[in-house]
Protein backbone atom coordinates (compact mmCIF):
# COMPACT_ATOMS: atom_id res chain seq x y z
CA UNK A 1 0.00 0.00 0.00
CA UNK A 2 0.90 3.60 -0.62
CA UNK A 3 1.76 6.06 2.09
CA UNK A 4 -0.60 8.44 0.34
CA UNK A 5 -3.78 8.88 1.88
CA UNK A 6 -7.00 8.94 -0.56
CA UNK A 7 -10.60 10.55 -0.51
CA UNK A 8 -13.85 7.88 -0.23
CA UNK A 9 -11.63 5.39 0.25
CA UNK A 10 -12.08 2.35 2.91
CA UNK A 11 -9.04 0.77 4.81
CA UNK A 12 -8.90 -2.35 6.64
CA UNK A 13 -7.00 -3.59 9.36
CA UNK A 14 -3.84 -2.64 8.31
CA UNK A 15 -0.71 -0.43 9.69
CA UNK A 16 0.57 2.94 8.83
CA UNK A 17 3.92 3.39 10.38
CA UNK A 18 6.79 6.08 10.77
CA UNK A 19 4.72 7.84 8.10
CA UNK A 20 4.41 11.83 8.05
CA UNK A 21 0.82 13.01 6.47
CA UNK A 22 1.24 16.58 8.56
CA UNK A 23 -1.06 19.35 6.96
CA UNK A 24 -2.60 16.92 4.07
CA UNK A 25 -6.50 16.63 3.49
CA UNK A 26 -8.73 13.44 3.53
CA UNK A 27 -12.95 13.42 2.73
CA UNK A 28 -15.17 10.85 3.49
CA UNK A 29 -12.94 8.13 3.86
CA UNK A 30 -13.21 5.02 6.46
CA UNK A 31 -10.65 3.30 8.58
CA UNK A 32 -11.80 -0.17 10.34
CA UNK A 33 -9.43 -2.04 12.94
CA UNK A 34 -6.52 0.14 11.71
CA UNK A 35 -3.18 1.18 13.33
CA UNK A 36 -1.27 4.06 13.03
CA UNK A 37 2.22 4.12 14.95
CA UNK A 38 5.06 6.48 15.04
CA UNK A 39 3.08 9.04 12.38
CA UNK A 40 2.77 12.24 11.90
CA UNK A 41 -0.77 13.99 11.43
CA UNK A 42 -0.46 17.64 12.51
CA UNK A 43 -3.16 19.59 11.47
CA UNK A 44 -4.02 17.37 9.19
CA UNK A 45 -7.88 18.22 8.26
CA UNK A 46 -9.54 14.64 8.49
CA UNK A 47 -13.40 15.61 6.86
CA UNK A 48 -16.63 13.60 7.53
CA UNK A 49 -14.50 10.31 7.39
CA UNK A 50 -14.84 7.19 9.99
CA UNK A 51 -13.06 5.60 12.23
CA UNK A 52 -14.06 2.71 14.00
CA UNK A 53 -11.58 0.70 16.23
CA UNK A 54 -8.30 2.74 14.98
CA UNK A 55 -5.12 3.05 17.52
CA UNK A 56 -3.16 5.30 17.16
CA UNK A 57 0.25 5.06 18.90
CA UNK A 58 3.11 7.67 19.64
CA UNK A 59 1.70 10.06 16.96
CA UNK A 60 1.66 13.40 16.98
CA UNK A 61 -2.30 14.53 16.50
CA UNK A 62 -1.42 18.19 17.42
CA UNK A 63 -4.09 20.73 15.62
CA UNK A 64 -5.46 17.28 14.10
CA UNK A 65 -9.28 18.93 12.65
CA UNK A 66 -11.77 16.90 12.35
CA UNK A 67 -15.04 17.88 11.18
CA UNK A 68 -18.03 15.99 10.78
CA UNK A 69 -16.03 12.60 11.45
CA UNK A 70 -17.22 9.85 13.69
CA UNK A 71 -15.22 7.93 15.99
CA UNK A 72 -16.14 4.38 17.57
CA UNK A 73 -14.16 2.80 19.98
CA UNK A 74 -10.86 4.26 18.80
CA UNK A 75 -7.93 4.27 21.08
CA UNK A 76 -5.18 7.09 21.56
CA UNK A 77 -2.18 5.63 23.51
CA UNK A 78 1.47 8.10 24.10
CA UNK A 79 0.85 10.71 21.79
CA UNK A 80 0.26 14.29 21.46
CA UNK A 81 -3.61 15.31 20.83
CA UNK A 82 -3.29 18.94 22.00
CA UNK A 83 -5.22 21.93 20.62
CA UNK A 84 -7.97 19.59 19.11
CA UNK A 85 -12.01 20.97 19.02
CA UNK A 86 -13.60 17.74 19.19
CA UNK A 87 -16.72 19.62 18.35
CA UNK A 88 -16.62 19.58 15.31
CA UNK A 89 -16.83 15.82 14.66
CA UNK A 90 -20.13 14.02 14.23
CA UNK A 91 -21.48 12.88 17.56
CA UNK A 92 -25.08 12.69 16.99
CA UNK A 93 -25.12 9.19 15.04
CA UNK A 94 -25.19 5.95 15.79
CA UNK A 95 -20.95 5.47 14.61
CA UNK A 96 -20.15 6.39 18.02
CA UNK A 97 -21.35 4.25 19.79
CA UNK A 98 -18.03 2.58 21.59
CA UNK A 99 -16.08 5.63 23.79
CA UNK A 100 -12.65 7.38 23.00
CA UNK A 101 -9.61 5.88 24.86
CA UNK A 102 -6.89 7.95 25.84
CA UNK A 103 -3.67 6.57 27.55
CA UNK A 104 -0.53 8.45 28.55
CA UNK A 105 -1.61 11.32 26.19
CA UNK A 106 -1.36 14.93 26.17
CA UNK A 107 -4.60 16.81 25.26
CA UNK A 108 -3.47 19.93 26.08
CA UNK A 109 -5.63 23.31 25.27
CA UNK A 110 -8.50 20.69 23.29
CA UNK A 111 -12.34 21.38 24.08
CA UNK A 112 -15.15 19.00 24.41
CA UNK A 113 -17.56 21.88 25.38
CA UNK A 114 -21.42 20.34 25.84
CA UNK A 115 -20.59 16.99 24.76
CA UNK A 116 -21.84 14.04 25.77
CA UNK A 117 -18.63 11.76 26.42
CA UNK A 118 -20.04 8.85 28.62
CA UNK A 119 -17.81 6.32 29.45
CA UNK A 120 -14.89 8.18 27.74
CA UNK A 121 -11.63 6.67 28.80
CA UNK A 122 -8.97 9.08 29.96
CA UNK A 123 -5.98 7.64 31.78
CA UNK A 124 -3.01 9.11 33.42
CA UNK A 125 -3.05 11.90 30.93
CA UNK A 126 -2.34 15.41 30.60
CA UNK A 127 -5.14 17.75 30.63
CA UNK A 128 -4.14 21.18 30.63
CA UNK A 129 -6.42 23.96 29.92
CA UNK A 130 -8.95 21.27 28.33
CA UNK A 131 -12.68 22.41 27.91
CA UNK A 132 -15.24 20.45 29.14
CA UNK A 133 -17.67 23.00 30.84
CA UNK A 134 -21.33 21.60 30.48
CA UNK A 135 -19.91 18.18 28.90
CA UNK A 136 -21.67 15.21 30.11
CA UNK A 137 -19.04 13.00 31.54
CA UNK A 138 -20.81 10.10 33.25
CA UNK A 139 -19.08 7.14 34.40
CA UNK A 140 -15.88 8.70 32.62
CA UNK A 141 -12.37 7.63 33.72
CA UNK A 142 -10.20 9.94 34.02
CA UNK A 143 -7.59 7.91 36.38
CA UNK A 144 -4.45 9.31 37.02
CA UNK A 145 -4.67 12.16 34.84
CA UNK A 146 -3.38 15.86 35.85
CA UNK A 147 -5.90 18.52 34.99
CA UNK A 148 -3.09 21.09 35.72
CA UNK A 149 -5.44 23.32 38.07
CA UNK A 150 -8.39 23.20 35.45
CA UNK A 151 -12.29 24.07 36.88
CA UNK A 152 -14.92 21.93 35.78
CA UNK A 153 -18.11 23.56 36.41
CA UNK A 154 -21.22 22.85 35.30
CA UNK A 155 -20.86 19.13 34.20
CA UNK A 156 -22.11 15.66 34.65
CA UNK A 157 -19.94 13.94 36.69
CA UNK A 158 -21.76 10.98 37.79
CA UNK A 159 -20.05 8.04 37.97
CA UNK A 160 -16.86 9.33 36.99
CA UNK A 161 -13.47 7.34 38.16
CA UNK A 162 -11.28 10.12 39.20
CA UNK A 163 -8.81 8.12 41.08
CA UNK A 164 -5.32 8.95 41.02
CA UNK A 165 -6.05 11.76 39.25
CA UNK A 166 -4.84 15.46 40.49
CA UNK A 167 -5.32 19.67 39.99
CA UNK A 168 -8.84 19.02 39.48
CA UNK A 169 -11.16 21.95 40.65
CA UNK A 170 -14.52 20.60 41.40
CA UNK A 171 -17.41 22.54 43.29
CA UNK A 172 -19.80 19.85 44.25
CA UNK A 173 -22.67 22.52 44.71
CA UNK A 174 -22.41 23.01 40.61
CA UNK A 175 -21.89 19.63 39.21
CA UNK A 176 -23.40 16.23 39.82
CA UNK A 177 -21.00 14.16 41.45
CA UNK A 178 -23.09 11.21 43.02
CA UNK A 179 -21.21 7.60 42.98
CA UNK A 180 -17.61 9.63 41.45
CA UNK A 181 -14.94 8.16 42.73
CA UNK A 182 -11.86 10.12 44.25
CA UNK A 183 -8.46 9.56 46.57
CA UNK A 184 -7.19 11.34 49.12
CA UNK A 185 -5.09 13.93 49.50
CA UNK A 186 -6.77 15.27 45.90
CA UNK A 187 -10.57 15.31 47.40
CA UNK A 188 -10.00 17.56 49.95
CA UNK A 189 -9.98 20.06 46.81
CA UNK A 190 -14.55 19.20 46.77
CA UNK A 191 -14.20 20.28 50.80
CA UNK A 192 -12.68 23.74 49.70
CA UNK A 193 -15.19 24.67 47.33
CA UNK A 194 -17.53 24.31 50.18
CA UNK A 195 -15.82 27.66 52.10
CA UNK A 196 -15.27 25.90 55.01
CA UNK A 197 -12.17 25.78 57.40
CA UNK A 198 -10.86 22.50 57.36
CA UNK A 199 -8.08 22.24 60.21
CA UNK A 200 -5.70 18.93 60.11
CA UNK A 201 -3.55 19.56 63.50
CA UNK A 202 -5.63 17.12 64.98
CA UNK A 203 -6.27 19.21 68.27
Amino acid sequence: MGTELKNNTRYDDETFEKLDFSGETLESSTFVEYTFTHCQLMGTALSHCRWINVKFDHCDLSVLRVPGSTFSGCEVTHSKVTGVDWTVANWRTPANREPLMFHESDLGHSTFLRLKLSEIVIVKSVLHDVDFREAELTLAIVTGSDFAQRSLAGQHLTGVDFRGACNYQIDPLQNKITSAKFTLPEALSLLYALYIEIDDSGE
